[in-house]
């Protein structure tokens, strides 16, 4: 059985490697591509997925998210790692003939876990704030996933504490509300963070070889690679980027790649510390404990680096062949 999922995303270099990984295993089955602002504005992102979508015959829906937080202030695309429109130096052009569904992101969400009860898998690799609007307007929802895999969040596992703030990693930062609802809420959530993505790293070489070997598919992960690679090379003195929204995707593929923590998990939604992600796992009860009464979620704190890329180049190359052939 091919695991039916929605993968709410801001595309994003790394999530169009994502929505590419997704389309590309036989295991999965995209069935939408939700937007949401963050690494590029809502009309960018969403064009971007269109341009996707289009450019890669995909089948998945693609609906139009929200372009704000629930409370905070917006912080802004992330111009500095992928670029003006997103995909760094690759501007997407207009889609001739691929359109979003006409609902909203949320909407959409709601209305697909409905029609298929226990049998999607929500994928978030962007802010949390689709997610939470369909929970808002449809608590119900928590009974009908099969499961929830966000990319997203720090827990100072492995030495990765923060992205964007000492203690804050991007997505959760951009809407720390919108997480702190979808964390808390009854239903089954993975969360993917930076203890586990910025363990592994797809080298410049790596990056060349699917160029060479995954045609059009590594082609085009290559180009929109450029800007991103230059980003970490300057800013991080890096030879190549982490493996952010793809471990997501890969989770979902073969859970057995990570070792999970669980415990409920809470999000700081103001302050200096705004967007840090807190686990309880200790199991002790408190006098004063907010985290005691919710939902436990499970949090990746390690992961097999070498299968997990083992698996990224061997997808893309068959799907990039079998796309040529």
């Amino acid at each position: 059985m091919r695991q039916k999922i929605i993968l709410d995303t801001d595309p994003g270099i790394d999530d169009a490697m994502a929505i590419l990984f997704a389309e590309a295993h036989p295991a999965i089955d995209l069935i939408g591509i939700t937007t949401v602002y963050g690494n590029a504005t809502i009309d960018n992102g969403t064009r971007n997925a269109l341009y996707l979508k289009e450019q890669f015959q995909l089948n998945a829906d693609v609906a139009k998210g929200t372009d704000k937080p629930l409370v905070r202030p917006p912080v802004g695309a992330t111009v500095v790692v992928h670029g003006e429109t997103g995909f760094g130096d690759c501007h997407a052009s207009e889609p001739q003939h691929a359109t979003a569904d006409p609902r909203p992101a949320y909407q959409y969400i709601i209305d697909s876990l409905k029609a298929n009860p226990g049998e999607i898998t929500l994928v978030a690799v962007g802010p949390l704030t689709n997610l939470a609007l369909a929970l808002e307007a449809a608590p119900e929802i928590t009974q009908l996933v099969k499961e929830v895999v966000i990319m997203g969040g720090a827990f100072g596992e492995n030495g990765h504490r923060g992205n964007v703030t000492p203690y804050a990693e991007a997505n959760i930062h951009d809407d720390p509300h919108a997480a702190d609802k979808v964390l808390t809420a009854d239903w089954p959530v993975v969360v993917i963070g930076l203890d586990v993505t910025e363990e592994s790293m797809f080298s410049s070489a790596y990056l060349d070889a699917l160029k060479t070997e995954a045609g059009q598919v590594g082609e085009f992960i290559w180009d929109v690679s450029r800007y991103y690679l230059r980003f970490y090379a300057q800013k991080l003195g890096m030879d190549g980027c982490h493996v952010h929204d793809p471990s997501a995707i890969a989770y979902v593929i073969d859970p057995t790649l990570f070792t999970l923590r669980e415990g409920p998990v809470r999000v700081v939604t103001d302050g200096p510390a705004e967007g840090m992600t807190l686990q309880k796992y200790d199991g002790r009860r408190y006098m004063t404990d907010d985290w005691q009464d919710h939902h436990s979620q499970r949090v990746g704190v390690q992961v097999n680096s070498e299968a997990l890329l083992a698996l990224y180049r061997e997808t893309i190359i068959n799907y990039g062949q079998g796309k040529t052939g």
